[in-house]
């Protein structure tokens, strides 16, 4: 039958009779018809692996469950039934478990700010399952928001509607943007309030991924020495999104170099949009190479180096100029549980380590470099002249920062320029309160152009391909934030997920989402929503 199925319903029937013994009186026959279970194609493999790696846990029951948006196009590509809109809130909110789900709590570590908490795990989340993707590939069903679990710590294991939305909105535009990044399923409301500053409407999202598994998930078996269940992990995550490593002479440095790269790669994309995760803890970080968790996470109006969302991130840790180096911190963490499989001999297993770590900061700044090239229009070419282009990108930052002018709208102004000056110069000046500094360094970008002689229309349009027009910009997200939870309207939630499915590609009549806050609309804090 392949795996698109047509929706199957399961009736269990319960029959229960009883005789009297007395005489011919006969009670009634009770025919108990048990709620229909809709078919999903589960193919479970991480439950295989054994109960150290997790709890088994179900998905607390919720009231009233209602659906706010289902992704019928992931579901698609999941191999996932077809299911109307009632099926859709019972499943996702954890009320009905469908067959073939095999729900549990992951168990994991990890570094929380530079402390190590050797136990962390799925405080609030269950795995519900995993599938196999028509197009190849296992991807794990993820419920956030589902009640508590063995690994809550006293936490009550539910997601406010806010932080729902906030990562529904934002996982689905990055993946839109063309980043790495889970993806948002489903997402529900529960019919019940949580308790936070306040009480709120409660709601789960259903996240998808190649894995779960994080860097905290391997340190968690570094710090009780269970060498045997990380090698088992790395086997896991190799098969799973790796399989090129199976063939290494050792494919656990494979494994190794194989995130070291995904992960630089993944850090330079976030830095070349603006985007700030918030919260780089070992355990948000995904060794497959996605980008996982959107807590505090935020993009960036007015540039700074400095940036700092998160309302937990009180000395800058994870600003956005830090994200790269907290990136190769957090790759070292995962090489330290891996030294046991890389060779027997200790200084011989961190040596490979270094080398392997080593690569990073060069992968990183290729990727990043190449990826502003692309972002301001200029061509590669020679060390000579790749030094020249570092400075004119260097102190296209310097004055941003000076102005703190706009980072989405400055690479977006700047692909609608001319090689000649124009009228259109005027919109990105602007943006830079018209400094002096400013023009010069347009004048040496122009110049630059001209050197690489390219036809203008072309240069445009490539710009134009990877220059955003639109972002999940925060005080969007915080408005459709509070017409949700205060007035039940998610017409603006389901409008700028709309806007920002085509974010490269101008949309008239919806400049308004293009534009950074007005005073009273600036969002200096996120929240992880716990």
């Amino acid at each position: 039958m392949g795996l698109l199925f047509s929706s199957l319903d399961f009736y269990s029937h319960v029959i229960y009779l009883s005789l009297s013994t007395r005489g011919s009186a006969k009670l009634p026959i009770y025919l108990v018809f048990l709620c229909k279970v809709n078919f999903i194609p589960f193919k479970n493999q991480y439950i295989r692996l054994g109960d150290a790696f997790y709890v088994k846990t179900r998905p607390a029951s919720v009231a009233n469950p209602s659906l706010i948006r289902f992704n019928e196009a992931l579901a698609v590509e999941l191999g996932i039934p077809v299911l109307d809109n009632e099926d859709v809130a019972g499943i996702f909110s954890g009320k009905v478990i469908p067959e073939g789900s095999e729900p549990v709590a992951m168990a994991y570590a990890g570094h929380q700010f530079g402390g190590f908490n050797p136990q962390l795990g799925d405080g609030r989340a269950i795995l519900l399952g995993e599938v196999a993707s028509p197009a190849g590939g296992h991807f794990d069903i993820h419920l956030k928001g589902s009640g508590p679990t063995a690994f809550s710590r006293n936490g009550d294991g539910l997601a406010a509607l806010g932080p729902v939305l906030r990562e529904y909105l934002v996982s689905e535009a990055m993946h839109k943007l063309g980043v790495p990044t889970t993806r948002a399923l489903a997402a529900v409301t529960t019919g019940e309030e949580v308790v936070r500053e306040r009480l709120l409407p409660g709601g789960v999202i259903t996240r998808v991924a190649r894995s779960f598994v994080r860097v905290g998930t391997f340190e968690y078996f570094a710090a009780r020495g269970n060498t045997g269940e990380i090698r088992q992990l790395a086997d896991f995550i190799i098969e799973r999104a790796y399989p090129e490593a199976r063939e290494a002479a050792n494919p656990y440095v494979a494994l190794l170099q194989g995130v070291v790269e995904r992960q630089a790669e993944l850090i330079a994309q976030w830095m070349n949009l603006g985007f700030i995760h918030g919260v780089m803890n070992t355990d948000n970080m995904a060794i497959s190479g996605e980008t996982i968790d959107y807590g505090p996470c935020a993009f960036m109006d007015g540039f700074d180096y400095n940036k700092v969302y998160s309302s937990i991130d009180r000395n800058g840790r994870y600003a956005y100029g830090n994200q790269a180096s907290i990136g190769l911190w957090n790759l070292t963490r995962f090489a330290e549980t891996l030294l046991p499989l890389f060779d027997e001999n200790g200084d011989t297993a961190i040596e490979v380590a270094k080398q392997v770590l080593g690569v990073y900061v060069d992968h990183y700044q290729q990727v990043r470099q190449s990826g502003l090239l692309a972002k301001l229009g200029l061509l590669p070419g020679d060390a000579q002249t790749d030094a020249g282009d570092k400075k004119l990108i260097e102190a296209l930052f310097d004055t941003m920062q000076a102005s703190s002018a706009d980072f989405t709208l400055t690479f977006y102004h700047l692909s609608r320029l001319s090689v000649q000056a124009s009228e259109n110069d005027e919109a990105i000046r602007r943006l830079f309160n018209h400094m002096p500094q400013f023009d010069d360094w347009l004048v040496q970008w122009r110049e630059h152009l001209r050197r690489d002689a390219q036809d203008d229309t072309l240069r445009q349009a490539a710009m134009q391909a990877v220059n955003p027009v639109y972002i999940p910009r925060n005080h969007q997200v915080e408005a459709a934030i509070r017409a949700a939870e205060d007035r039940a309207d998610f017409s603006v939630f389901h409008t700028l997920h709309e806007v920002l499915q085509q974010p490269y590609r101008y949309q008239p009549g919806r400049d308004r989402y293009m534009q950074p806050p007005e005073p009273h609309e600036v969002v200096e804090k996120t929240f992880c929503g716990t």
